[in-house]
């Protein structure tokens, strides 16, 4: 916990904004972790004002989790990383907002991952969770394969994997494949009995609705169901490429970052498994390692 004594002028925010939650930090001037929140979704491209709020109301959470409610966010040097603002027409809109700290140095998710993995310095991620990507900061020079978001991309993500499986599930159902091991698990999961009910039930679902069915796929894959394993393979292979594409850039280190990576990792290629690296950092801590190094150019000037 933060004494009065402590210099509150040290304080940073490390956000990292994402479709489906905004986690926040908050760290003292020797990169020590004193309090943490999560909120609603912080990616922009869902909502300006949803994405705001929960910028504002995870700081505060991290705040009262440090000990220290009554800190006004205007104390804290935010460095902010953004899911969609890789998109420039929303990097511009929320540059412009009105926000409530000290200062804030805004960034794309994918920089701050990669800064959190590889603690500031060059190196690349490979992205696996609702959604999929590729990323590296080496030389400054940033470098991006995929994001372009679900359902026309994203392959290899966990939206990817929910949404096989209900269109293998539908086919099945309909006797032009043959059965899985997904069937029933599926059908169960969303409490629907047959395949008209299935349609009803996904039909214009979002993709962390479809990521929540990702297991299922990996459950029956272990159980060596024939589709499943079709699916898991041709997602892994997809991630395959990316990482090999990012290793032609030479990063010093490259890692698996998302929520799926426990369950994708072993199926990726072996060659591919023995050169990842395990992260340093979360994101948001990435977040600040932004915020702390752009300072610090500026007071260079």
């Amino acid at each position: 916990m933060l004494t009065s004594s402590d210099n509150k002028s040290e304080l940073f925010l490390g956000i990292d904004g994402g479709g489906s939650k905004c986690k926040a930090i908050v760290m003292n001037k020797d990169n020590e972790i004193l309090g943490t929140g999560i909120s609603g979704p912080g990616n922009p491209l869902h909502g300006f004002e949803q994405a705001t709020n929960s910028i504002t109301e995870s700081a505060k959470m991290a705040l009262e989790d440090a000990g220290m409610p009554d800190t006004p966010l205007s104390d804290l040097v935010a460095g902010v990383g953004l899911a969609g603002v890789n998109l420039p027409v929303l990097f511009d809109k929320m540059a412009e907002w009105q926000h409530p700290f000290k200062q804030m140095f805004l960034a794309t998710d994918l920089l701050i991952a990669c800064l959190g993995a590889h603690q500031g310095n060059d190196g690349a991620v490979m992205i696996s969770g609702t959604g999929s990507c590729g990323f590296s900061c080496i030389d400054d020079e940033e470098f991006i394969i995929g994001a372009h978001g679900f359902p026309h991309g994203d392959k290899g993500s966990g939206a990817w994997f929910g949404l096989q499986a209900a269109k293998q599930v539908l086919l099945s159902l309909d006797g032009v494949v043959s059965p899985s091991i997904m069937n029933d698990v599926l059908l169960a999961k969303l409490n629907c009995k047959d395949d008209t009910e299935l349609v009803e039930a996904i039909a214009g679902k979002v993709a962390t609705y479809y990521a929540q069915l990702a297991n299922l796929v990996f459950d029956a894959a272990e159980q060596s169901d024939k589709i499943a394993l079709g699916i898991v393979e041709e997602g892994a292979e997809y991630i395959n490429s990316i990482a090999r594409t990012l290793l032609a850039k030479q990063p010093p280190r490259i890692s698996m970052i998302g929520g799926l990576t426990p369950r994708l990792k072993p199926w990726l290629a072996k060659d591919i498994q023995a050169q990842l690296a395990e992260p340093l950092s979360p994101p948001e801590v990435g977040a600040v390692l932004f915020a702390r190094k752009t300072l610090a150019k500026q007071q260079q000037k």
